[in-house]
């Protein structure tokens, strides 16, 4: 990535003198330092030193419709002279409970909260308080937020992940308790044979297997639909339950890639764009699951609350997005997807290089690695793999490009097939760069 950023330099300089490591999310740390934003609109972003770029990264997928959406600022600036947040409830919670419970019969009622991470927490909690079990299983390299539990086997390594029919328990964070590790049963990816051989060995104690569609640290590679139904029946069979993480998939279908699958989610987590650029998260599920966060016959087994959970501002935001997030915007979304997939791959062969790209809907991936992967251990990097990796997505933003940092894109609404030929230029271009070193 290029140097000549001033600006942005001189920010990341004040930042590291207050900021641990100069930033709140390791996430936007580029090379030298940060690119620090000015403003963005609609699929474009600016920033402080005056570069335009295309952004495919949309906040870690968090914005279906662009930036600064017309429709969504108006909403929001509306409410803000009215409030932000209150001791008492709204009837923005209800108004946009009855359109998430519209979304997917799966959502017979639904909790908000303030991220993916918390979504996520509130459903192994749940899960755990409806069956009186403390184990999850979860698969390989899937990741699902900062909670402890969820952490279990996201960042394992050939030296320390163990078999493919039996993967090791592997912290992420430094000093995490063998206790979580021990708790948490860790699977092979779209396995089915394997997976259930493994939770046999645990059928009396885990309350929930925890799944995602199109797991992304899992290569991005959707789950597939045998998968899916060997795992129901196993929870089925064994008193467990079935949990989505759609926190990203969301967006794939209008009651999220679950409805694809024939396999009833008995929870589901979401955020990310169901909150329309603000900070969000929701638990959807089965009403007698849901129960657990009301005192009734069997007492209040699932205390909860959050200071800024369903406040007016995300609700009234989150429901003018997803209102318009309709089949015909998901139908139009998904086909973009299509075309830009199949552009990435005319320009990986355009450019001889060893790369692939996965995906579906309006998601996809790039890989510096000729085969496609299909799991967690096919898609991981090696040093040399993650410094051409780094490289690529340098190039890329020196192209004009945002991608999130894996080289994941999330498109948005206002996108047209002219943004997706400029990423096809702009990958072709990269890959040509990084090979010419």
């Amino acid at each position: 990535m290029s140097n000549a950023l001033p600006n942005s330099a001189a920010l990341f300089a004040r930042a590291l003198r207050v900021l641990p490591g100069g930033v709140s999310r390791n996430t936007v740390l580029r090379c030298d330092h940060p690119i620090y934003v000015k403003e963005a609109n609609g699929v474009t972003v600016t920033d402080v030193d005056g570069v335009e770029r295309l952004d495919f990264s949309n906040n870690m997928s968090s914005l279906i419709h662009g930036h600064a959406d017309p429709a969504t600022v108006a909403a929001v600036t509306e409410q803000l002279g009215r409030g932000t947040a209150f001791t008492l409830a709204t009837e923005a919670e209800i108004l946009f409970a009855e359109h998430m419970c519209g979304r997917s019969p799966n959502f017979e009622k639904i909790r908000f909260v303030n991220s993916g991470t918390e979504a996520v927490m509130a459903g192994i909690k749940a899960a755990r308080a409806f069956t009186g079990r403390a184990k999850i299983a979860k698969v390989e390299g899937a990741y699902h937020g900062a909670y402890d539990y969820a952490e279990i086997s996201q960042g394992s390594a050939p030296a320390n992940w163990g078999a493919h029919d039996r993967p090791n328990a592997v912290p992420l964070v430094a000093g995490t308790p063998d206790g979580i590790v021990n708790d948490v049963i860790v699977i092979p990816f779209n396995d089915p044979k394997a997976a259930t051989a493994i939770l046999d060995d645990h059928k009396d104690s885990i309350a929930c297997i925890l799944i995602d569609p199109i797991p992304h640290r899992a290569g991005l590679v959707p789950i597939a639909a045998p998968f899916v139904q060997a795992l129901r029946q196993w929870a089925d069979n064994n008193g467990a339950l079935l949990m989505f993480d759609e926190v990203i998939t969301f967006r794939s279908e209008v009651g999220g890639m679950q409805s694809q699958l024939n396999a009833k989610a008995d929870l589901t987590s979401m955020g990310k764009m169901i909150g329309g650029g603000f900070p969000v998260g929701a638990l959807a599920g089965r009403d007698d699951v849901m129960d657990v966060f009301v005192k009734g016959k069997k007492g209040l087994r699932l205390p909860h609350a959050g200071t800024f959970s369903a406040n007016p501002v995300t609700m009234i935001a989150g429901r003018v997005v997803m209102e318009r997030f309709d089949a015909a915007a998901v139908a139009r979304l998904n086909g973009l997807g299509d075309y830009a997939r199949d552009s990435l791959a005319q320009a990986i062969k355009a450019s001889g290089a060893p790369a692939s790209v996965t995906g579906a809907g309006s998601l996809l991936r790039l890989h510096l690695k000729p085969d496609a992967p299909t799991d967690y251990r096919s898609a991981h990097t090696d040093s040399a793999e993650t410094r051409a990796m780094d490289a690529f997505i340098d190039a890329l933003y020196d192209n004009g490009i945002v991608l999130v940092h894996t080289c994941t894109a999330a498109l948005s609404t206002p996108m047209e097939r002219a943004h997706i030929d400029r990423l096809a230029e702009a990958v072709l271009t990269s890959l040509r760069d990084i090979q010419a070193y």
